[in-house]
């Protein structure tokens, strides 16, 4: 018998977003197959009858469920689907410990899970489940399609390869042998650190205050996580961040490798003035190379939109192309 942690969930409104009237939403929660209870929101279009298409929603890298997952997630409910926007293990309100750890095989599980819970919900039907990742969620969904033949079509919005990121460093910068040694000696140093004061230090989130000379894609977070447009009490990115030790898997486990092994419908999105494009378009232009169904695959470049636009800028996000993708590949 599978058994829940207790989880403590905020029963107000707490969103950085408005409440849609349109939609109802309800907590919710689910279970892993790591025994880790989910904490997520469930949103469901007034007035639809039978069942409906269902959608699961993740990230950013960082991120709760009540910033732009949420947005997501409310914004396609007003459009006619069920959906779930969640907290990953061991972050927000979902549980796992300890606390601010992250692993590419764990969090590939945590969509996994949700299509588990949307595939038994008594108002999905079962044979339309979608999921849609942001930023580094976006890569994990892409890793969860390439496993879960379940899953009818996918869109990953503004995505990052983490495990690349983080082997290879912001734009390949360090990829070479010598420069991960030296990444893994400091990783190694602090699990000893840690271990010694019997608690795991964390890394910060984005900087603050925000020094005059930070690149640009530093400023970009600044503006989400740090002003009123995204802070969240309970997200990483806007306090402490992850443990230092947090992400040290995804050095030498990296996702995708089967990501040309996709048969379902994939959508890839990205703003052309974001530092991270790249990740997209690499991604899907391995995810087409010897592949037999590139059909129902598509990378749509948006112009002029940095990063984070694709987080919250609903006038930008193009929440029509999104809804047709998911109608047209769940034949709705």
């Amino acid at each position: 018998m599978m058994k829940t942690e207790s989880l403590k969930l905020t029963n107000e409104w707490d969103k950085t977003f408005k409440k849609s009237e349109l939609v109802e939403h309800s907590k919710v929660t689910f279970i892993n197959r790591y025994g880790i209870t989910l904490a997520g929101d469930l949103y469901v279009p007034k007035n639809a009858g039978g069942k409906l298409p269902a959608i699961a929603v993740c990230g950013p890298f960082g991120a709760v469920k009540e910033q732009c997952s949420g947005l997501y997630a409310q914004t396609l409910a007003e459009r006619g689907f069920l959906t779930l926007a969640f907290d990953p293990s061991f972050t927000g309100e979902s549980g796992g410990l300890p606390r601010y750890m992250a692993s590419p095989d764990i969090n590939t599980e945590d969509f996994q899970a949700a299509v588990d819970y949307l595939s038994l919900h008594e108002r999905a039907n079962a044979d339309k489940i979608g999921i849609l990742g942001i930023c580094g969620w976006g890569g994990m969904a892409l890793n969860a399609a390439a496993i879960d033949t379940r899953i009818k079509a996918t869109v990953s919005s503004t995505m990052y390869d983490m495990t690349r990121v983080n082997a290879n460093g912001y734009f390949d910068s360090a990829n070479s042998e010598e420069a991960r040694f030296e990444a893994k000696q400091a990783l190694n140093a602090q699990r000893l650190e840690d271990y010694k004061n019997g608690a795991y230090k964390l890394g910060g989130g984005v900087v603050d205050p925000l020094p005059e000379d930070a690149p640009f894609f530093v400023k970009d977070y600044y503006d989400y996580y740090k002003t009123e447009r995204g802070y969240h009490k309970r997200s990483l990115n806007s306090n402490g961040g992850w443990n230092v030790t947090g992400c040290m898997s995804f050095i030498n486990q990296p996702i995708l490798k089967y990501i040309n092994e996709i048969r379902s419908a994939v959508l890839i999105i990205h703003g052309d003035k974001a530092h991270s494009c790249y990740f997209s378009k690499d991604a899907y232009n391995n995810m087409i190379n010897g592949n037999k169904y590139t059909d129902n695959k598509e990378l749509m470049i948006i112009p002029g939109a940095v990063h984070t636009d694709l987080y919250d800028r609903v006038d930008i996000i193009p929440f029509d192309k999104i809804e047709a993708f998911y109608k047209k590949e769940m034949e709705v």
